[in-house]
């Protein structure tokens, strides 16, 4: 198994290490120790520990009327379509990215890791469509959360606002989501420093 550095010894940027693999335990790891994967075609392995960290609180999750209301139309449901979700997350353009950090090899290590009962997804559903959605790893209370797609208004919001009622449901510690979004933030997420968020994965 892969032996990482101490995430104290991160650059700026919040990169910490390259090389290695995917595989379960590889990632079961690093995750343990708040660290995760991210990198782009032709590139190595890069493993990030950021500080300051952004993450959201159960009890700090902004839900609006209008989401409420909306949430009441759509169905949610948990490891439903798990490969659908990532697929989707993987083919979705977002703004200002020129291509997707997950790549063939991203998608089938997360699905080994969901056939292990370690990740897991969340599914919005229109009818049959599957409209909105997103996945992460589950460890020891914490989700951290990897990407999220939608294809509908308020279709990522939704599965998150699902995310948040199975922690609190669960008597999760946090939802981790990495880096600082203005999207994540409107809905309560905020940044810690890389040492709290350290002591309370380890809590």
């Amino acid at each position: 198994m892969i032996t990482f550095p101490d995430p104290e010894l991160a650059n700026d940027d919040g990169l910490l290490a390259a090389g290695g693999n995917l595989e379960p335990e590889t990632l079961l790891a690093a995750y343990s120790k708040g660290i995760f994967p991210w990198y782009a075609e032709g590139d190595p392995v890069l493993w990030w520990a950021p500080d300051p960290r952004m993450v959201l609180f159960p009890a700090e999750f902004h839900c609006s009327r209008r989401l409420a209301r909306r949430l009441r139309q759509y169905r949610l449901s948990w490891d439903e379509a798990f490969a659908d979700v990532i697929g989707w997350c993987a083919g979705i353009v977002r703004k200002g990215e020129t291509g997707t950090w997950i790549l063939p090899e991203m998608i089938g290590a997360y699905q080994q890791l969901h056939a292990l009962g370690h990740a897991h997804s969340v599914e919005v559903w229109q009818g049959n469509e599957l409209v909105g959605g997103l996945y992460g790893v589950l460890l020891h209370g914490v989700f951290f959360a990897e990407s999220m797609f939608s294809r509908t208004t308020d279709g990522s919001k939704m599965a998150l606002a699902h995310l948040i009622s199975m922690a609190d449901q669960h008597g999760w510690v946090m939802v981790d989501c990495q880096f600082h979004t203005d999207h994540l933030a409107s809905l309560g997420a905020r940044e810690i420093s890389r040492r709290d968020f350290m002591q309370l994965i380890r809590s």
